[in-house]
């Protein structure tokens, strides 16, 4: 009954400005400039590039038993499916690839679909961020906040070799350089441990074909950065710098909105904020027997929706994505130019090394199990049953 109280729930109309005005004034999306009053297509074909993650209904019950939408509670997840999903499409794709309506798409781009289907065998699906969320306290069908989806992005991560991403999500507002290159370089696995993990990672978590190669070079980055940019309402000192990140090559937005209202921002406009909204209910959508995914309900086909910053709850968590070394040595650059020299009080700190005080940092790695964690294949017949269907 709960659920069902939220199935058609829409946009608060308040936060929902239909058009964009004509103005002189820059729009940043996601690193990138656009001017809507010489080149407004440009600017709405990189919104539909983006992927968009909404609710969806009538998937597989969540842990067999639980809820088979996520309509009302899943909001925040699909938030950070979309900021993960920013990330992967720069790391296979680039940040200039462009989505359009029945255009042929490269492997890669269904590959990533594939990671997000609802479906609990996908590696980023509600299924297993939602299972994966009770490690950190969150029931399945409970709100999550933007530093418990980061925690939870950052554990999946470690079971995507393909992707192979380095999650780093910063405690008590700082950024640890040496914690990062550390994360970042550290020595692949042993060559057994390899064949291993990447039989059960090609088992249980999707359709690939093989697995990415394991070499001792940098590992693409994920960086999050939890804030909490006020008490009550966002601090106004804040919103320069705020701003500055949607500028930086590197950014994946922001993950936020109001209490209990998650929304994906990925630019702005002046004093307004541009996002991605998942409070949409769609039917839950599979894959084809070819691998490819019918992608038209993955796309937000219509200008974004547009709120005032100082409406934003000030808790929110940044993200940034470095696929190479240089990509987070820039990034470094920018944060002491546009962020900490500008501001008296600053939004995060930025060190080059761990903290005495702080606990020693481990690069997390990936537990022994067959699964994300989340679920165990409960034999290894079940294994070899999925490797027959995906071919593997």
């Amino acid at each position: 009954s709960v659920l069902s109280r939220y199935e058609n729930q829409i946009t608060i109309l308040s936060d929902y400005l239909e058009e964009f005005p004509e103005t002189d004034e820059p729009v940043w999306i996601l690193g990138r400039q656009h001017h809507l009053n010489t080149d407004k297509s440009k600017f709405l074909l990189d919104i539909s590039a983006r992927l968009w993650f909404t609710y969806r209904r009538k998937f597989s019950p969540i842990g067999g038993t639980g809820p088979s939408s996520d309509a009302g509670w899943g909001c925040m997840l699909r938030c950070g499916q979309m900021m993960l999903a920013q990330a992967l499409i720069c790391r296979h794709l680039g940040r200039d690839w462009q989505w359009e309506k029945h255009k042929k798409q490269p492997e890669e781009y269904h590959r990533i679909l594939r990671c997000f289907l609802d479906r609990k065998d996908c590696c980023y699906s509600i299924h297993q961020m939602a299972q994966m969320g009770v490690g950190e306290g969150k029931s399945i069908g409970e709100w999550f906040g933007p530093n418990t989806v980061a925690q939870v992005l950052k554990k999946l991560a470690l079971f995507d070799e393909w992707t192979s991403l380095a999650v780093y999500v910063s405690m008590d507002n700082t950024v640890v350089i040496e914690d990062i290159k550390k994360m970042c370089w550290s020595p692949p696995q042993s060559s057994g441990a390899a064949h291993s993990s990447a039989h059960l990672h090609r088992s249980a978590l999707g359709r690939n074909k093989n697995t990415a190669g394991f070499c001792t070079g940098w590992k693409p980055l994920l960086l999050i950065i939890p804030l909490r940019l006020g008490i009550n309402h966002i601090n106004p000192v804040y919103i320069d710098a705020f701003k500055e990140c949607f500028k930086m090559p590197q950014s994946l937005g922001a993950l936020g909105g109001k209490p209990n209202n998650a929304y994906y921002f990925i630019g702005f406009l002046g004093n307004e904020l541009i996002y991605l909204d998942p409070h949409t209910t769609q039917s839950f959508v599979d894959w084809e027997e070819n691998g490819t995914v019918d992608d038209q309900s993955f796309h937000c086909q219509q200008a974004p929706h547009r709120m005032k910053i100082m409406n934003l709850d000030p808790s929110v968590a940044l993200g940034f994505f470095c696929k190479e070394e240089c990509d987070f040595d820039n990034w470094c650059s920018l944060v002491q130019k546009e962020i900490l020299k500008q501001q008296s009080l600053r939004m995060f700190e930025l060190v080059q090394k761990h903290p005495p005080h702080w606990p020693p940092f481990v690069p997390p790695t990936k537990p022994e199990v067959t699964t994300t964690g989340a679920e165990l294949i409960e034999s290894t017949d079940k294994l070899f049953e999925l490797e027959e269907e995906f071919e593997i």
